[in-house]
């Protein structure tokens, strides 16, 4: 793990292990948002601008996520977030496990993000900004995974 934060690189361009991806411009919650996803297999990876990253499984389940400056990650079908605390010479990451409650939210709150990206999407309120490779179907692959969730399960494991 990088010791300094950076914005992410350009991940239409170098994320090359996710294939098909795309970038798009969206209108969510009242502002435009930009949004990456990009496919390794049948796990997707979704990235709204700079702050907020979920990446599922294969089964659609979520795996891994940054959220609120925290990472997070699923360990037995429960999530848990590793806080960066920083000294002179190193990063340390302090895991907390989330109260069911906690994870039950950040589930409700990334299907309602899911919903929305599905409406705008549907709705034409979203602009393509690039797609790697040209013509791969990333933009329909999105539309057919967003269309077949109606809840959000916590993965046994981070892994893929």
């Amino acid at each position: 793990m990088a010791r300094e934060e950076r914005d992410r690189e350009d991940l239409l361009r170098d994320a090359r292990a996710l294939v098909p991806r795309v970038g798009l411009q969206v209108e969510l919650g009242g502002r435009r948002v930009e949004v990456f996803a990009g496919f390794r297999g049948d796990a997707l990876s979704l990235f709204f601008d700079q702050d907020l990253v979920y990446h599922f499984n294969a089964a659609g389940e979520l795996r891994r996520a940054f959220v609120g400056g925290r990472l997070i990650k699923a360990e037995r079908r429960r999530l848990v977030a590793l806080d960066r605390r920083r000294s002179a010479g190193e990063v340390v990451l302090e895991r907390e496990e989330l109260s069911q409650a906690a994870e039950r939210s950040l589930l409700d709150a990334a299907m309602g993000l899911l919903e929305a990206l599905a409406g705008a999407l549907d709705g034409g309120n979203a602009e393509a900004l690039g797609e790697e490779p040209a013509g791969g179907k990333g933009l329909s692959r999105l539309r057919e995974w967003l269309g077949a969730r109606d809840r959000l399960n916590v993965a046994a494991s981070a892994r893929l």
